[in-house]
């Protein structure tokens, strides 16, 4: 049952996280920003969705560790604070807005990248809190790789905004 739940809301985060990254995807593009390096986009979508998929399958009935679990938890305020420091320059793509300037609030003050460091956290520690070893160094890897093409990309991409 304690599975169903987490994953039940991991959905619907991810569902409205998903909606919101739409609507300022669609504004930024419309106030002239443009989108860099979309090849990659749906690929990351549907790692995530096999991701979540397979924990559908196989968590339900298995016993939490609560480490993990807790662990899991405590990444859940850290996502919004990252979304939180970007406002509506949030999305799920790279969207550069010309003239703009990096953002150096919020996490972003103490790493480059923290939206990935805590997709990192989350990719291994769901399925670890449900005894899922081999889900999550399958999917860690598979994350790693997808991370290293965004990561570049999206350096490339933000260049022009130092």
């Amino acid at each position: 049952m304690i599975a169903l739940l987490v994953l039940g809301y991991v959905t619907l985060a991810r569902l409205v996280e998903m909606r919101i990254a739409r609507l300022n995807t669609a504004r930024l593009l419309a106030a002239g920003a443009h989108e860099a390096s979309p090849g990659h986009y749906r690929v990351i979508i549907a790692m995530h969705v096999a991701w979540l998929g397979c924990l559908f399958w196989l968590a339900p009935g298995r016993t939490v560790v609560r480490g993990w679990l807790a662990l899991f938890v405590l990444l859940q305020p850290l996502r919004v604070w990252v979304m939180a420091a970007l406002g509506p320059r949030w999305t799920a793509r790279i969207v550069v807005v010309p003239g703009e300037t990096l953002v150096t609030t919020g996490p972003y003050r103490l790493m480059r990248h923290p939206n990935y460091a805590i997709v990192v956290g989350e990719v291994a520690s769901l399925p670890l809190a449900f005894g899922l070893v081999w889900v999550a160094i399958g999917f860690s890897i598979a994350n790693a790789v997808m991370l290293t093409i965004r990561i570049r990309a999206e350096n490339l991409a933000l260049a022009s905004l130092r």
